[in-house]
Protein backbone atom coordinates (compact mmCIF):
# COMPACT_ATOMS: atom_id res chain seq x y z
CA UNK A 1 0.00 0.00 0.00
CA UNK A 2 1.56 3.56 -1.48
CA UNK A 3 1.71 6.71 1.28
CA UNK A 4 -1.38 7.95 -0.40
CA UNK A 5 -3.23 4.55 -0.41
CA UNK A 6 -2.95 4.40 3.67
CA UNK A 7 -3.82 8.25 3.39
CA UNK A 8 -6.64 7.96 2.09
CA UNK A 9 -7.96 4.75 3.93
CA UNK A 10 -7.37 6.08 7.27
CA UNK A 11 -9.10 9.54 5.94
CA UNK A 12 -12.15 7.10 4.97
CA UNK A 13 -12.24 5.02 8.35
CA UNK A 14 -12.06 8.65 10.35
CA UNK A 15 -14.76 9.68 8.49
CA UNK A 16 -17.17 6.66 9.35
CA UNK A 17 -15.87 7.04 13.01
CA UNK A 18 -16.93 10.93 12.93
CA UNK A 19 -20.30 9.86 10.98
CA UNK A 20 -21.44 7.10 13.74
CA UNK A 21 -20.16 9.90 16.76
CA UNK A 22 -22.57 12.80 15.16
CA UNK A 23 -25.26 10.30 15.33
CA UNK A 24 -24.88 9.53 18.68
CA UNK A 25 -24.70 13.43 19.49
CA UNK A 26 -28.09 13.58 17.39
CA UNK A 27 -29.87 10.97 19.94
CA UNK A 28 -28.01 12.18 23.15
CA UNK A 29 -29.49 15.83 22.29
CA UNK A 30 -32.64 14.49 21.62
CA UNK A 31 -32.46 12.64 24.92
CA UNK A 32 -31.30 15.66 26.77
CA UNK A 33 -34.13 17.58 25.04
CA UNK A 34 -36.97 14.62 25.93
CA UNK A 35 -35.62 14.26 29.28
CA UNK A 36 -35.48 17.89 30.44
CA UNK A 37 -39.46 18.05 29.30
CA UNK A 38 -40.28 14.70 31.18
CA UNK A 39 -38.30 16.43 34.01
CA UNK A 40 -40.34 19.97 33.75
CA UNK A 41 -43.55 17.53 34.34
CA UNK A 42 -42.88 15.73 36.69
CA UNK A 43 -41.46 18.56 39.14
CA UNK A 44 -44.87 20.15 38.06
CA UNK A 45 -46.40 17.69 39.63
CA UNK A 46 -44.66 17.17 42.48
CA UNK A 47 -43.28 13.69 41.54
CA UNK A 48 -39.64 14.72 43.14
CA UNK A 49 -38.00 11.45 42.78
CA UNK A 50 -38.87 11.14 39.08
CA UNK A 51 -38.31 14.91 37.88
CA UNK A 52 -34.61 14.29 40.21
CA UNK A 53 -34.56 10.81 38.09
CA UNK A 54 -35.02 12.48 34.11
CA UNK A 55 -32.71 15.79 35.06
CA UNK A 56 -29.85 13.52 36.05
CA UNK A 57 -30.32 11.33 33.34
CA UNK A 58 -30.27 14.33 31.00
CA UNK A 59 -27.09 15.79 32.39
CA UNK A 60 -25.74 12.81 32.51
CA UNK A 61 -26.45 12.66 28.44
CA UNK A 62 -24.72 15.97 28.04
CA UNK A 63 -21.53 14.79 29.18
CA UNK A 64 -21.99 12.53 26.45
CA UNK A 65 -22.22 14.94 23.89
CA UNK A 66 -18.89 16.38 25.22
CA UNK A 67 -17.47 13.10 25.74
CA UNK A 68 -18.21 12.64 21.97
CA UNK A 69 -17.38 16.06 20.65
CA UNK A 70 -13.81 15.66 22.01
CA UNK A 71 -13.30 12.86 20.26
CA UNK A 72 -14.89 14.08 16.81
CA UNK A 73 -12.54 17.01 17.20
CA UNK A 74 -9.55 15.55 18.09
CA UNK A 75 -10.43 12.92 14.73
CA UNK A 76 -10.44 16.54 12.77
CA UNK A 77 -14.29 16.37 11.72
CA UNK A 78 -16.99 18.54 12.41
CA UNK A 79 -19.49 18.34 15.80
CA UNK A 80 -23.30 18.63 14.21
CA UNK A 81 -25.75 19.77 16.86
CA UNK A 82 -28.68 19.21 15.75
CA UNK A 83 -31.69 16.87 17.26
CA UNK A 84 -32.68 13.42 15.98
CA UNK A 85 -36.38 14.42 16.59
CA UNK A 86 -38.70 17.01 18.36
CA UNK A 87 -39.40 16.01 21.66
CA UNK A 88 -42.64 14.35 22.16
CA UNK A 89 -45.37 15.95 24.45
CA UNK A 90 -45.96 13.19 26.76
CA UNK A 91 -47.39 13.92 30.02
CA UNK A 92 -48.36 10.78 31.62
CA UNK A 93 -45.82 9.34 33.72
CA UNK A 94 -45.98 5.44 32.89
CA UNK A 95 -45.68 6.42 29.13
CA UNK A 96 -42.51 8.49 30.28
CA UNK A 97 -41.36 5.82 31.75
CA UNK A 98 -42.26 3.53 28.64
CA UNK A 99 -40.61 5.96 26.30
CA UNK A 100 -37.36 6.76 28.35
CA UNK A 101 -36.67 2.50 28.59
CA UNK A 102 -37.14 1.99 24.92
CA UNK A 103 -34.86 5.39 24.28
CA UNK A 104 -32.13 3.56 26.12
CA UNK A 105 -32.46 -0.10 24.97
CA UNK A 106 -32.10 1.81 21.49
CA UNK A 107 -29.18 3.74 22.41
CA UNK A 108 -27.32 0.69 23.94
CA UNK A 109 -28.14 -1.41 21.10
CA UNK A 110 -27.03 1.07 18.68
CA UNK A 111 -23.69 1.81 20.44
CA UNK A 112 -22.89 -1.84 20.78
CA UNK A 113 -23.32 -1.89 16.68
CA UNK A 114 -21.50 1.35 16.30
CA UNK A 115 -18.23 0.07 18.95
CA UNK A 116 -18.05 -3.06 16.29
CA UNK A 117 -17.90 -1.03 13.26
CA UNK A 118 -14.95 1.80 14.56
CA UNK A 119 -13.39 -1.47 15.91
CA UNK A 120 -13.64 -2.79 12.16
CA UNK A 121 -12.14 0.64 11.01
CA UNK A 122 -9.14 0.44 13.19
CA UNK A 123 -10.46 3.06 15.83
CA UNK A 124 -10.21 1.38 19.41
CA UNK A 125 -10.53 4.40 20.68
CA UNK A 126 -14.22 5.36 19.49
CA UNK A 127 -14.94 1.78 20.11
CA UNK A 128 -14.03 2.01 23.49
CA UNK A 129 -16.23 5.26 24.13
CA UNK A 130 -19.02 3.78 22.84
CA UNK A 131 -18.60 0.63 24.95
CA UNK A 132 -18.68 3.09 28.02
CA UNK A 133 -21.68 4.88 26.62
CA UNK A 134 -23.37 1.44 26.23
CA UNK A 135 -22.92 1.00 30.19
CA UNK A 136 -24.25 4.14 31.26
CA UNK A 137 -27.35 3.46 28.91
CA UNK A 138 -27.63 0.21 30.57
CA UNK A 139 -27.60 1.71 33.81
CA UNK A 140 -29.97 4.53 32.62
CA UNK A 141 -32.74 1.78 31.00
CA UNK A 142 -32.76 -0.05 34.52
CA UNK A 143 -33.34 2.98 36.42
CA UNK A 144 -36.31 3.66 34.53
CA UNK A 145 -37.75 -0.20 34.47
CA UNK A 146 -36.99 0.12 37.90
CA UNK A 147 -39.54 3.25 38.53
CA UNK A 148 -42.04 0.93 36.19
CA UNK A 149 -42.11 -1.56 38.37
CA UNK A 150 -42.81 0.24 41.49
CA UNK A 151 -45.68 2.32 39.24
CA UNK A 152 -46.88 -1.12 38.59
CA UNK A 153 -46.70 -2.30 42.21
CA UNK A 154 -47.88 0.46 44.05
CA UNK A 155 -49.80 2.12 41.70
CA UNK A 156 -51.01 5.80 41.69
CA UNK A 157 -50.08 5.23 45.35
CA UNK A 158 -46.56 5.57 44.56
CA UNK A 159 -47.08 9.35 42.71
CA UNK A 160 -48.99 10.44 45.27
CA UNK A 161 -46.56 9.79 48.12
CA UNK A 162 -43.81 11.65 46.08
CA UNK A 163 -46.58 14.54 46.14
CA UNK A 164 -46.91 14.26 49.98
CA UNK A 165 -43.52 14.24 50.50
CA UNK A 166 -42.84 17.62 48.44
CA UNK A 167 -46.16 19.02 50.61
CA UNK A 168 -44.42 17.61 54.15
CA UNK A 169 -41.50 19.30 52.92
CA UNK A 170 -42.75 22.84 52.23
CA UNK A 171 -45.46 22.79 55.34
CA UNK A 172 -42.59 21.92 58.11
CA UNK A 173 -40.67 24.74 55.92
CA UNK A 174 -37.51 22.55 54.59
CA UNK A 175 -36.29 23.72 51.28
CA UNK A 176 -37.12 21.98 48.10
CA UNK A 177 -35.52 22.12 44.82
Amino acid sequence: MTVSTKTNFNKKMKKQSIELLNKAIRDELSAVHQYMYFHFHCDDQAYDLLAGLFKRTAIEEMMHIEQLADRILFLKGEVEMEASYKVKKIHDVREMLEMATAMEEASARDYNLWANECSANADSVSKKLFETLVEDEERHGDQYDVEMENLKKFGDSYLALQSIERSKDIASGRPTE
